[in-house]
């Protein structure tokens, strides 16, 4: 009996007494989901254009990350850092193309889907390699001091975080408009087909994991900027998976509706049901939230219908 009021009758009698603590629980859990959404955003993006989810996007987020923090640790300024960054995920994205992509053109995707598996291994190695495996701290200047607003407690750095994130989100809603981002949607569909009607699939590949490239630079910074820049920052891949079953492998709104959601699930999990379950109460109900949304819509909330080809 004291499990089952635990567990059903005093964490709802908390947030009765409560009201104002539970608006903060929720509004640091937004802030918290806007940081799965920029990793979400990676996979989103590749998983458009080929059909197929990209396993490296973890490594890719930490290796954009480790680039840019070696560069300020060498002195380099910060912006002249970033755009730097910016060009070597620009050079990986033509070397993906032109090494991995390139060869396996009309292959199955569980082929890419491997391809991916290995050029996550290798980026991760490759990385240890050239930067060594020690936690680099990472500090350009983003605020960290609590604020309160309306009496609610928040996080200055979370506020930025959720600014950038709306910036890449409107940006990246306006480049699906533009002419590649419709070709983009036409390569995901058949590649075949796209190349038979003059869309350029190898330059297509570049421009989307380029893009992906730059979505995980600014989803390192963040990541880095909090945890300082280790290599399990590669892990938090994991933590993108309930947002894309949830928001739809092929919707950019849904990825930061989807981060949205698990980032308050898990805020009001660990709060109020942590002392009764322990720490890994917060996964458990992102992957359990995400699971019983695929029994009910299995394309995610905003993906798009899933067609049984005959």
């Amino acid at each position: 009996m004291d499990l089952l009021a635990a567990v059903f009758l005093a964490p709802f009698a908390n947030m009765a007494d409560n009201p104002e603590f539970v608006l903060e629980v929720v509004i640091g859990g937004l802030l918290s989901g806007i940081m799965y959404s920029l990793v979400a955003l990676g996979f989103v993006l590749i998983f458009k254009a080929s059909g197929v989810f990209n396993f490296a996007q973890g490594t890719m987020v930490l290796f954009a990350a480790l680039i840019f923090v070696g560069l300020i640790e060498r002195s380099v300024p910060v912006w002249s850092a970033f755009i730097i960054t910016v060009a070597a995920m620009i050079l990986l994205a033509v070397a993906i193309e032109r090494l991995m992509l390139r060869p396996l053109v009309n292959q199955e995707p569980i082929i890419l889907f491997m391809a991916t598996i290995g050029l996550g291994f290798f980026l991760d190695g490759f990385g240890q390699l050239v930067w060594g495996g020690d936690v680099h701290p990472l500090d350009i200047g983003i605020p960290k001091a609590p604020l309160i607003i309306g009496g609610i407690l928040v996080n200055e750095f979370d506020l930025v975080a959720a600014a950038v994130a709306g910036s890449l989100v409107a940006a990246l809603v306006f480049f699906q408009r533009t002419a590649i981002g419709r070709a983009l949607r036409a390569v995901a569909d058949d590649h075949q087909a796209a190349q038979s009607v003059g869309i350029p699939l190898r330059q297509i590949w570049v421009v989307v994991w380029s893009v992906a490239g730059v979505v995980g630079l600014v989803a390192g910074i963040m990541w880095g900027t909090n945890l300082g820049v280790q290599f399990s920052i590669s892990l938090v891949a994991l933590k993108a998976l309930p947002v894309l079953m949830l928001g739809g492998f092929t919707s950019v709104p849904g990825a930061i509706v989807g981060g949205l959601i698990v980032g308050v699930g898990e805020k009001i999990a660990e709060v109020f049901w942590g002392p009764t379950f322990g720490g890994a109460i917060e996964d458990w109900f992102a992957y359990a939230l995400a699971l019983i949304v695929l029994l009910f819509r299995p394309q995610g909330l905003f993906g798009e219908r899933i067609i049984e080809r005959v």
